[in-house]
């Protein structure tokens, strides 16, 4: 028994040495994963208004999902159209980092 324990934590610490996975910071690999889609939505359609969008186009952002798309709507009906996309941030739910994913995305006309 007292043989096999020293060749199993030899074996350990040379399996731990020679690990070839690396493993990215937790925000470059969000923003690895969700700069093509940005890009690529921002490519096939031209910016979401957020005072003239539906519900249904809203969500269409990534990020954004029903409930969040219903209450950018409920905010804009009660308080008037924005006048800045910062505007936005009023909104509970949508974080600074969810609207610096979708800044380039949208506007305020």
């Amino acid at each position: 028994m007292r043989t096999k324990l020293p060749t199993f934590l030899l074996t350990c610490l040379l399996a731990a040495a020679t690990t070839a996975c690396v493993k990215l910071p937790r925000r470059a690999a969000l923003a690895v994963v969700k700069a093509p889609m940005a890009q690529a939505l921002n490519q096939s359609s031209p910016p979401f208004s957020i005072n003239r969008s539906s519900r249904e186009e809203l969500e269409k952002l990534p990020g954004i999902g029903p409930a969040l798309a219903a209450r950018i709507v409920e905010h804009r009906e009660r308080h008037g159209p924005f006048r800045r996309v910062e505007h936005l941030l009023i909104v509970r739910g949508i974080s600074e980092r969810r609207f610096r994913e979708i800044r380039a995305l949208i506007t305020a006309e």
